[in-house]
């Protein structure tokens, strides 16, 4: 009789041991099934199997992470897209191109520059500047650290349909490539007020059709760059840490900010009031285009992304608005500004 029990204990254990390979080598599968339909939607090639491998597995760990913070109480949502099979490092790495400007670190601390909006009073309790009319279509700045010429081409289209009655998609690519002369290098990272700077100087910026974006550095095409289609006549930065200020100056136009993206909530946001932990290493440039509050009264800040419209909210973002921090959240309130017709 205990021979008998110890052949069913061990038979059991033989069973238990083949089904729980046979149900590993099935989740292997459907990963891989997984992994295959995500590389088909957008597009992706691996140089070898080894690579390939190596992004199923960076894929794998970040749908557990994606399924996990979905799991909880959040007012966002997490989504598979086409940042799935990087790392957090490499996402922050390629794709967040902001760099803070010491000389403007040093004016923000003084507080000394002008702020038009300073006495405007009245500000709706929604603003989209979307149904007005003064944003273009969400652009793709593809793997180009160049947020910050999207930011800064955005609130440009923005005060040109505001002061000329006509939306016209601008160049963001004449900026990536022309605007060198100060810290400002292209992919490698910029800061939006050099761009303001540099159009100001340039006396105009040129359409993305005459001067089509492609996503590298290159040699700057100054016959197209001299084709002048909307021009600035200054800018200015909003009052540093304060979102209040930010409030009226986006009341009256599309705003360029500054944020804390590197965070993997923010890597594979998908959709809600984002609420999530972040810092205030500000690290990539967006443009806030209108702000609104919820049906359970979440107050938010409309933000227009460059990450295409596969991201977010078909290429947007909505931020908590009036958080207790004084940089706002992300650090959105800290480094913003505008530019002038």
């Amino acid at each position: 009789m205990a021979k008998f029990l110890l052949v069913l204990l061990v038979f059991g254990f033989i069973i238990s041991h083949v089904v729980s390979i046979r149900s590993l080598n099935r989740d292997v599968i459907e990963m891989k099934e997984e992994h295959e339909k995500w590389m088909v939607k957008h597009g992706r090639v691996y140089k070898d199997e080894d690579e390939k491998e190596h992004r199923m597995e960076i894929f794998k760990n970040n749908l557990k992470l994606i399924e996990l913070f979905n799991a909880g109480d959040h007012k966002f949502k997490l989504g598979v897209n086409q940042f799935a099979d990087l790392t957090n490092e490499e996402f922050k790495t390629i794709y967040n191109g902001f760099k803070p400007s010491l000389k403007k670190i040093k004016e923000v601390a003084t507080e000394s520059s002008s702020f038009r909006y300073e006495n405007v009073s009245v500000t709706p309790v929604s603003l989209d500047w979307r149904m007005k009319g003064a944003v273009t279509a969400v652009k793709d700045q593809s793997q180009c650290g160049c947020c910050w010429a999207f930011s800064a081409v955005a609130a440009m289209e923005g005060i040109t349909k505001l002061s000329t009655g006509k939306l016209i998609s601008l160049s963001e690519q004449e900026l990536v490539d022309c605007d060198t002369a100060g810290e400002d290098e292209g992919c490698n990272g910029g800061f939006m007020d050099n761009a303001f700077e540099f159009i100001i100087k340039n006396k105009g910026l040129t359409t993305e059709l005459n001067y089509p974006y492609k996503g590298t550095d290159g040699k700057c095409n100054t016959k197209q760059s001299a084709i002048h289609a909307a021009s600035i006549t200054g800018f200015e930065d909003v009052p540093s840490n304060n979102e209040a200020a930010l409030l009226k100056a986006v009341t009256n136009q599309p705003a360029s900010v500054a944020i804390d993206a590197s965070g993997y909530a923010f890597q594979f946001y998908s959709g809600g009031v984002f609420t999530g932990y972040c810092g205030t290493d500000l690290d990539h440039g967006v443009t806030a285009v209108g702000y609104g509050i919820t049906s359970d009264g979440t107050k938010y800040w409309l933000v227009k992304n460059s990450w295409g419209s596969s991201w977010g909210e078909k290429g947007y973002i909505r931020m908590e608005r009036d958080v207790d921090a004084e940089q706002g959240l992300c650090g959105i309130a800290m480094q913003a500004s505008y530019p002038i017709a």
